[in-house]
């Protein structure tokens, strides 16, 4: 179970755990921000009319233009939801782009396309729900389902996982925490593997851009990915090992770079770059050492080889091409491997 402490006087003291008093708050949050979650995604529809007469709390799509369910357990059996949600993920599965689209017209009174360029940055895939997700909202969950929705994921790669919110209360105030069953990027990567072409030994890895603190210009000067504001976000870059080979990817830009992996993950705090410490160079945007003594939310940083790269002016794309919002993912898409290794030369 999920418990908090805060440390007053040098001591620490556990902060109550307490039931959330109306599960519509929760849905209404992450109708606000799905971000809650740890998940790049928008929301296109709240209480989505299925054919078969249900009701999906939240659906939303992701950059690749894959939909997303998201379905609070509210007072229903814990058997009871996972059945329900499986039977939203039947209906979505046969939705067309053009159902996709009017399903987005008829919640948001707007055109998906617009919104969609306004939240990620760049137009709308082609084709929409090439795959699909589903996540169950829950404080709490037995153990017996805990074990149906691992099995689904880890034995049959479906896109299946359970977030747990719990609220606790200090002093008047409330703070709510998410945590996941399981790894959901490892989730996402299973479902994928099911689906799609082999992976190629490529990385993809999302860079960021400055409003999250960090540099192109620095990272492609001193030669170094990073990723940090929560273990979430740098825990991924502990997947790269030495040797790696990777495509860097600025978001609203495109690739900008291809190099080689040439360290582990390290805190920002201890980083160093060709024998220098990385928070004594003069960075465009040192912000990126403000949470240096934190290892929950500091950056950690892999240094990398840069083989060839490009300015953000000039960064790599075409209508299509893979791009995702984790911040390191196995590159599996054929026609954007074969782009990235013609437009940076990487050899065969």
């Amino acid at each position: 179970m999920t418990a908090m402490w805060e440390v007053r006087d040098g001591r620490l003291q556990a902060v109550a755990r307490v039931r959330l008093d109306n599960e519509d708050r929760l849905e209404d949050w992450l109708a606000e921000n799905p971000r809650l979650l740890g998940l790049e995604i928008m929301i296109i529809g709240r209480q989505v009319l299925t054919d078969h007469g249900g009701r999906i709390d939240l659906l939303g799509i992701d950059r690749n233009g894959d939909l997303v369910i998201l379905e609070l357990k509210r007072d229903r059996t814990p058997r009871e939801i996972v059945a329900q949600i499986l039977d939203y993920a039947s209906w979505i599965a046969d939705l067309t782009t053009k159902r996709v689209h009017e399903l987005a017209l008829e919640h948001l009174s707007r055109r998906l396309s617009e919104c969609f360029e306004e939240r990620f940055g760049e137009s709308i895939p082609e084709n929409l729900n090439g795959s699909h997700s589903m996540v169950i909202i829950a404080s709490e969950l037995d153990e017996a389902s805990k074990r149906i929705v691992q099995y689904l994921s880890t034995e049959h790669g479906i896109g299946i996982n359970t977030a747990f919110f719990n609220v606790f209360r200090q002093d008047g105030r409330e703070f709510v925490v998410c945590d996941w069953l399981m790894d959901e990027q490892q989730v996402a990567e299973r479902s994928a593997s099911t689906k799609r072409a082999p992976w190629s030994g490529y990385w993809y890895v999302n860079i960021m851009d400055a409003q999250d603190n960090r540099s192109w210009k620095d990272q492609r000067r001193f030669g170094f990915v990073s990723a940090g504001g929560g273990s979430q976000y740098s825990d991924p870059l502990r997947r790269l090992d030495i040797g790696d080979p990777l495509f860097a990817y600025l978001r609203g830009v495109g690739y900008v770079g291809y190099g080689i992996v040439r360290s582990e993950a390290t805190i920002v705090g201890e980083a160093q770059i060709n024998g220098q410490r990385l928070i004594g160079l003069e960075l465009e945007r040192p912000e990126i050492a403000s949470a240096a003594d934190d290892p929950e939310m500091a950056d950690y940083i892999v240094a990398v080889e840069w083989k060839h790269t490009v300015d953000a002016a000039n960064g790599k794309r075409f209508k299509g091409i893979f791009a995702n919002p984790n911040i390191v993912c196995q590159l599996r898409h054929e026609a954007t491997i074969d782009f990235l290794k013609r437009e940076f030369s990487v050899p065969s």
